[in-house]
């Protein structure tokens, strides 16, 4: 903070001008990472039957964090035949009680070994570590505690039903929250009765496996949770695998029509979240400062490495140059740098090839002609990074506005009506989230009934819980997970 000179000669302080925050660094010296990690198969880590092993990155320094197995077919065999071995002879002869036991157990440990956890997130993929100490871990843990709950109530959430487990469970995470998803997804299939084969997203393995040695120190009975790392032929294996009874999968729209060709004619139930371009709409009458906050919050949270990120906005004209000037006001007070920095808001993009794509669409924005905005934040020298960022002036015919980024860019659109609010909501091929921003009840839930996405957040956004089902309609996928929503893909009523 500077000192401003006065007409009498003293020193006045200025509440406007140099304002900086010392550097508040998270200390890693309290993880512990093997310089090379096998697969967790039946209860071990075991080496890979492919020979293959890579080396996974932080996206913030560029520099090696572990060697980490990379499995092939062969190893894919070995974990679902664990899988069906530990369903069949442990897991689907242990009483629900028990199970819930387990799984209750599992998320204990997890809170015991959150500032780990938080620590090695933040390394591995580049979020900034407040996001990874308030939001990832506890909703891991608490994931875990909703469905411990659930494991001996099946008839209840069923009533006159009959529920019973599938099977063998194959699941696939995405990158942009790597142990919340795998929480999301091993929670509800434990709890049902089914074992696992998970995969995690190859540039964000490490919190996966270290939940491999919370599963092994809960002492989950052997091959109930599997955990293979490796790239996208590690998937496809596990896709195709005869003896997998469920797929579920996080990750691309692209990806995800490929996994329904790969099952069809199968008796194979699956569950897709996929991608997103959510709207976050602010009426006239919205509390602005509110709703600027929630715009920061839906786009540049977690790099804008998020599905259901808010990155179309949408403002009512009359207000239009207020949030404008405002938002970018706004985006000036966003830290770019250190993920393990307590100060940092925009922490690293996960790897390089996202980074290249995102400078893309950044450059495919200027050359369609809309006006490109970026904050004047300093990037770290080293390192994948990029500036917060919005467009003005787009248009529904602009790839900006169609095509998912899955970075911190924002597209800005003007509207006059309700009906033309919904109309360039709904027209793309997504479905998976929304923002509205109003003070009038009933214009929330006329938006809510007419816009297609399967969550809403009404003068908030990106609020998420345990007890909520999330997933989308159209090219964002089909099937939920979370509440009681969650338990249906893995069970037979």
């Amino acid at each position: 903070m500077k000192a401003q000179d006065t007409t009498d000669g003293a020193a006045a302080l200025s509440f406007f001008s140099g304002w900086t925050y010392a550097p508040a660094p998270e200390s890693s010296d309290h993880i512990r990472l093997q310089d090379r990690y096998g697969l967790f198969i039946n209860g071990a880590f075991v080496p890979p039957k492919s020979g293959r092993h890579y080396v996974t990155v932080n996206p913030a320094t560029e520099g090696a964090l572990a060697e980490v197995a990379d499995a092939g077919e062969k190893d894919v065999d070995a974990a679902v035949s664990a899988a069906k071995r530990a369903y069949e002879r442990t897991w689907s002869r242990t009483p629900a009680k028990e199970r819930a036991k387990y799984i209750y157990r599992i998320a204990r440990i997890i809170q015991e070994r959150a500032r780990e956890f938080a620590v090695i997130e933040s390394m591995d993929g580049g979020k900034p570590i407040r996001e990874s100490r308030d939001v990832d871990i506890p909703l891991a843990a608490n994931h875990f505690f909703y469905y411990a709950g659930w494991a001996d109530k099946l008839p209840y959430a069923f009533p006159n039903r009959s529920p019973r487990p599938l099977g063998v469970a194959g699941q696939i995470i995405p990158w942009n929250f790597p142990l919340l998803m795998a929480a999301w997804k091993i929670a509800p299939a434990l709890a049902a009765g089914n074992t696992v084969v998970l995969k995690p997203a190859e540039t964000t393995p490490l919190t996966a496996l270290k939940l491999a040695e919370v599963i092994r120190d809960s002492g989950l009975p052997d091959g109930v949770v599997n955990i293979l790392t490796g790239f996208g032929k590690t998937g496809a294996a596990l896709v195709a695998h005869p003896h997998v009874n469920k797929i579920a999968f996080t990750g691309s729209t692209d990806v995800g029509k490929l996994i329904q060709k790969a099952v069809a004619g199968t008796a194979k139930k699956v569950t897709l979240e996929l991608g997103g371009k959510a709207a976050n709409i602010v009426f006239e009458d919205a509390a602005i400062d509110q709703a600027v906050e929630g715009i920061v919050n839906g786009i540049f949270f977690n790099q804008g490495h998020v599905c259901c990120a808010g990155s179309r906005l949408l403002v009512q004209e009359g207000v239009a140059d207020a949030v404008i000037r405002k938002l970018k006001e706004r985006m000036e007070t966003l830290i770019v740098g250190d993920p393990l920095d307590k100060n940092t808001d925009i922490g690293a993009i996960n790897s390089k090839e996202q980074l290249e794509k995102i400078s893309s669409y950044i450059a495919i924005g200027v050359n369609e002609g809309a006006e490109l905005h970026q904050s004047s934040a300093t990037l770290p020298s080293k390192g994948w990074f990029c500036k917060p960022t919005l467009f003005l002036h787009t248009s529904q015919s602009h790839r900006l506005v169609q095509e998912e980024i899955f970075g911190p860019v924002l597209a800005v659109q003007t509207f006059r009506t309700v009906e033309e609010a919904i109309e360039k909501a709904n027209n793309i091929p997504y479905g998976l989230s929304a923002g509205v921003w109003t003070d009038k009840g009933s214009k929330i839930f006329n938006m809510t009934s007419k816009m297609r996405a399967g969550v809403v957040w009404a003068n908030t956004y990106n609020k998420f819980d345990p007890t909520s089902p999330f997933g989308g309609y159209k090219e964002s996928g089909f099937g939920r997970e979370g509440g009681l929503h969650g338990l249906l893909p893995y069970v037979h009523l």
